[in-house]
């Protein structure tokens, strides 16, 4: 009985701590955790073709897909997995500008439902995914894994806008 107690105990500090992280993730909004670490967006851009930024249809928000500045050219050939995966997370951070100003506070997602991540790539490039984690890494870092983690794609094209390596759009459930 002693023995039973005792791995009852066990069990139960085991589920306070898988809790105790669980509300860790959620216990600062998406606004707070930007503040917390320091992470600046940029000023939202207006589309650049016959299009609008985001599109919210009932409670989803639907993002018109997204460069990143600065680097271009092609995977695998010009630039490296790290380097697409720093144009991935800076795609991410210019539409989370660009969802601030949809929404008016990143605070109204509920969740991150479903990323497209198009990476510009060499013939012969397979690592597509490498480079979309980059994005994929800074919505979870916003908004907590309960939040945003999201299913997702990966894919690799031949060209994209501006010769940008890296194009992203999400869908999002809000508030």
């Amino acid at each position: 009985m002693r023995e039973f107690a005792k791995l009852i105990a066990f069990c139960l500090v085991i589920l306070a701590s898988a809790f105790d992280g669980a509300q860790a993730d959620n216990s600062s909004s998406a606004e707070a955790r930007l503040r917390e670490k320091n992470i600046t967006l940029p000023v939202e851009v207006a589309p650049a073709g016959a299009y609008v930024n985001a599109v919210q249809v009932g409670n989803l928000l639907f993002m018109a897909g997204n460069v990143s500045g600065g680097l271009k050219g092609k995977l695998g050939r010009d630039l490296t997995v790290e380097q697409g995966y720093e144009a991935a997370r800076q795609a991410g951070l210019i539409m989370l500008a660009k969802v601030r100003a949809a929404l008016g506070s990143l605070d109204r997602v509920k969740r991150v439902v479903k990323v497209v991540g198009m990476v510009n790539s060499a013939d012969d490039f397979g690592e597509q995914a490498k480079v979309v984690n980059g994005y994929s890494d800074l919505m979870a870092e916003v908004f907590g894994e309960s939040v945003g983690k999201h299913a997702r794609s990966s894919l690799g094209v031949a060209a994209l806008p501006r010769q940008a390596p890296v194009e992203v759009e999400m869908i999002l459930e809000v508030e």
